[in-house]
């Protein structure tokens, strides 16, 4: 029968356990502890003993009998330059991204040809000689233009800002300059900032006026102070203007017609030459903007046309007239009849003014129209823009015929058909007989 311990229906108290001799370690149980009959109740165990000195700190931590080895920990080397990123990992291209490199390429192109248009690196070929007045008081900006519109320079606003970078904007000089074009903005920039001193050489003014042959030019040039003989020096083409390139036949040498009519600053002691080559410069200038698509139609080279206008410029005195006679000679070209201008007679015969008697509208010779049909071989002088405009693009009338109208300086009045011209005629004669055997006009 188990024992009880209750007595008397109550619990009987404990017994307190009897604390530990010296025979009793922390591992061994007491005697009475051992007896089946009573369950001893052990005290918390005893703190360990402390860690000798030098051990390690966590090995306290640890439970009794097991004992960690701590390795020395061997740092990892990479080669210079290296970097761990750890596992790589894909960017993604996102529209923002995009947009931000496409800007920066669009900024880095156009930082590049900005660069190459406003500094022009490889330089440029020079061209013709240009004659540039730029009045006085003007900006960076005003000069821009006028270059850009004389062909030296590309672009005002590259010059302008140009002129800024290099610190010489206010250095740009007014005045006659002798430019060329398709300079460099920085080669235009140095001619026009040259110190005054390279420019006080005296210079004197040649003008040229329109029509007039090279007989008429040379007293011109030898007025004006200028060297050498003007007719040797335009006597033939130079290496710069051929006839043939323009169209003119074979074997044509002679400079008349391509001799620029204009006003041309020249040194005082300049030889003829330079004013012919000035002349030549500006003529292929000029030319080159002539629409010549109608004389083209009509099968007529641009010598041709050239040879129309020298006719034209002889004959207007009125602005209004040049499209005019230029159409008078295309029709009578067409019809195969004598132009009859009198015009081509006096440059054969070296006659600019005065009455041509009847022995000399006779004579016989290629410049005398009113005995052949057809144009004259050359020009019978050098005619001004307006009078190569007209030649090239004349008015779309059907005029035949033209005489001086009485009463006026150098108006003329036209006619289609050869009656109405023998009356225009006939009261011009009139007028002449009553003004004595003088041209009837006002002039």
């Amino acid at each position: 029968m188990p024992r009880s311990d209750r007595v008397g229906g109550r619990r009987k108290p404990a017994a307190a356990p009897p604390r530990p001799g010296p025979a009793d370690g922390a591992g061994q149980r007491p005697a009475s502890a051992r007896s089946g009959s009573i369950r001893r109740i052990q005290p918390n165990p005893p703190a360990p003993p402390a860690a000798p000195a030098g051990a390690l700190d966590d090995e306290t931590d640890r439970p009794i009998g097991i004992r960690r080895v701590r390795r020395p920990v061997r740092p990892i080397v990479t080669p210079p330059g290296d970097k761990f990123a750890g596992p790589a990992r894909r960017k993604l291209i996102t529209p923002g991204r995009r947009v931000k490199a496409l800007l920066a390429i669009a900024v880095l192109a156009f930082v590049v040809v900005g660069s190459l248009l406003l500094f022009q690196p490889f330089g440029s070929a020079q061209g013709d000689a240009v004659q540039v007045n730029i009045p006085a008081g003007s900006g960076a900006g005003e000069i821009g233009k006028q270059l850009a519109e004389a062909g030296v320079i590309d672009s005002a606003l590259l010059f302008r800002v140009r002129a800024t970078l290099s610190g010489k904007r206010d250095s740009l000089r007014s005045g006659r300059h002798t430019l060329h074009q398709n300079m460099t903005y920085a080669s235009a920039i140095e001619a026009l900032s040259e110190p005054d001193v390279a420019k006080q050489r005296p210079t004197v003014d040649v003008t040229i006026p329109e029509g007039r042959t090279r007989r008429e030019i040379a007293p011109i040039a030898r007025k004006a102070g200028l060297r050498g003989s003007y007719l040797e020096a335009s006597r033939r083409f130079r290496g710069a203007l051929r006839p043939a390139d323009y169209g003119a036949p074979r074997g044509t040498r002679s400079l008349e017609g391509f001799l620029f009519p204009a006003t041309y600053e020249l040194d005082v002691d300049a030889p003829a030459r330079d004013l012919v080559d000035r002349q030549l410069a500006a003529f292929r200038e000029n030319f080159a903007g002539v629409n010549v698509d109608r004389a083209r139609r009509r099968n007529l080279t641009r010598y041709e046309v050239l040879i129309i206008a020298s006719m034209v410029e002889r004959e207007a005195q009125l602005a209004k007239e040049r499209p005019l006679i230029a159409a008078v000679i295309y029709n009578r070209l067409s019809d195969g009849t004598p132009l009859g201008i009198d015009a081509t007679t006096r440059y054969a015969l070296n006659k600019p003014s005065g009455a041509l008697r009847q022995s000399e509208l006779e004579i016989d010779s290629p410049y005398n129209t009113r005995k052949r049909a057809g144009l004259p071989p050359t020009p019978i002088g050098n005619p001004g823009l307006a009078s190569i405009r007209a030649a090239a693009a004349p008015a779309n009338v059907k005029y035949r015929y033209f005489v001086v109208k009485p009463g006026t300086c150098g108006e003329h009045v036209f006619a289609e058909t050869i009656a109405e011209h023998d009356r225009n005629v006939a009261r011009y004669a009139g007028a002449r007989a009553q003004a004595g055997g003088k041209s009837p006009d006002t002039c």
